[in-house]
């Protein structure tokens, strides 16, 4: 395994660079094909939300890995080499499964514990997937990250620490009133038709908004959005979509705006909520989750305003307290990295056992056709008998010597017990090749489309 990952986040960089650095869809797909191209990799997939931007890839040299993939990144965010190095972060081979592990639990979230990143995972692995970027090592780890990160909040109490991000948003904007008793009887307006967005529409529903106002480019999305909102059994509350150029008529209407688009320009100037609000001395509540910003931070100095983005969520999480049960999803993180670097280390032995296996029985079936020239009265029986003896006797003479480089194999340091096979038995490397390409092939059919 030489996985690698190079990223940037929250944690790493002020949100004015994760801005501008932000990656659109067909950005992130470009990115993935040019990481192919690029020498040092062989497999990649990106991780890309409204706080984190990582690129992951098994990479067969570190150094020149690392110089590709963040030279790559500066390439396809916009953002210069010079000015993202002393924001990018590296993890490497078992500190990158740690990494990746612990973002798929929440522990490495702006809100610890949020379950939303989850669903960003899953996407990740799916782009991969469709791309045939994702080979066998990041099928493995992006699955094993979801089962993970599901452990975490099914066997732990991390929902506790933590929660999504629209809810602390919506905390915030409620300034310490509760959510439902703030948000009660008002309209709301939500701009964007996607996860995050759905996520707000959904929650601001049973809080018990009056009625909620859906805007997005892509009609066909918004009329979903809003059908699943008003469905008999559903939240019931009032649900219409309106076209975007609308939204500025919306605003004079609205309590409640939440903005998460895939735009890469500002959806509400400061100029547009100005005219807005001309004349009206309502409050107006403004939820901006979107990367890079939708909403003009200029809006907080429109009177009635109060804007929360994602920059002031960064702000007010630095404080937000962690539960104990965190130290208990540390644990698991750390058991479940140890059982995926055993288990990779193990798989990393087995094309050189079956290609010594193969081997061996080439010399069987060769010895025992030398034999038969040598001795052509054998009948049927005997022949049979000699065949399975010989087998019996090289199987016996195997199985102890392969069951144990097996168990050694899985210990840290253990891959070069392969290379001590390979050497010892003097096996061909195209046929261990050979054996390897069959696995991942087989790997990739079982699990394309599996997230």
């Amino acid at each position: 395994m030489s996985l690698l990952v190079v990223g940037l986040s929250h944690r790493s960089a002020p949100v004015s660079v994760l801005e501008r650095a932000s990656l659109a869809t067909d950005t992130q797909v470009k990115l993935l094909q040019d990481t192919l191209a690029a020498e040092p990799a062989t497999e990649a997939t990106v991780l890309a939300t409204c706080n984190r931007i990582e690129l992951y890839a098994d990479v067969d040299k570190f150094h020149a890995g690392v110089a590709e993939l963040s030279t790559l990144l500066a390439q396809h965010s916009g953002v210069g080499l010079e000015e993202l190095t002393p924001y990018l972060y590296v993890h490497y081979e078992d500190r990158a499964v740690h990494h990746l592990f612990s973002v798929a639990c929440g522990l490495d979230s702006m809100v610890v514990g949020e379950g939303q990143i989850l669903g960003q995972i899953k996407d990740a692995l799916a782009r991969g997937q469709e791309l045939h970027t994702a080979g066998r090592l990041l099928n493995d780890l992006f699955q094993q990250a979801l089962r993970v990160g599901k452990r975490a909040h099914s066997e732990t109490g991390i929902d506790r620490a933590g929660q999504s991000l629209v809810t602390f948003g919506l905390e915030q904007l409620a300034a310490g009133e509760a959510v439902d008793a703030w948000a009660k009887d008002k309209t709301a307006l939500v701009i964007g038709a996607g996860s995050m967005s759905s996520l707000a529409a959904a929650t601001l529903a049973r809080a018990g908004v009056q009625q909620i106002v859906v805007a997005n480019r892509t009609r066909a999305r918004a009329d979903r959005l809003v059908q699943i909102l008003t469905e008999p059994g559903s939240t019931g509350v009032a649900a219409r979509v309106v076209e975007m150029a609308a939204v500025a008529d919306e605003l004079t209407r609205a309590d409640i705006v939440v903005s998460c688009t895939g735009s890469t320009g500002l959806v509400l100037t400061g100029a547009v909520m100005e005219e807005a609000r001309r004349g009206s001395a309502a409050p107006l509540a403004l939820l901006d989750l979107a990367m890079p910003r939708d909403i003009d931070a200029a809006a907080h100095r429109v009177p009635g305003v109060r804007l929360v983005d994602i920059e002031s969520l960064a702000e007010a999480s630095a404080d937000a307290p962690m539960a104990a049960d965190v130290d208990q999803v540390r644990a698991l993180v750390s058991d479940e990295v140890a059982a995926f670097g055993a288990a990779q280390r193990a798989a990393h032995i087995t094309p050189t056992v079956v290609a010594l296996r193969t081997m061996a029985a080439d010399v069987v079936a060769s010895e025992v056709a030398r034999l038969e020239g040598r001795l052509p009265g054998l009948d049927e029986k005997q022949r049979a008998e000699i065949t399975q003896t010989v087998r019996r006797v090289v199987d016996k003479l195997l199985h102890a010597p392969t069951v144990r480089v097996k168990q050694l194999a899985s210990e840290p340091g253990g891959a070069g017990y392969a290379d001590a096979l390979r050497t010892l038995f003097d096996l061909d490397p195209e046929t261990v090749a050979s054996v390897s390409r069959a696995d991942t092939n087989d790997t990739d059919v079982k699990n394309r489309g599996r997230v």
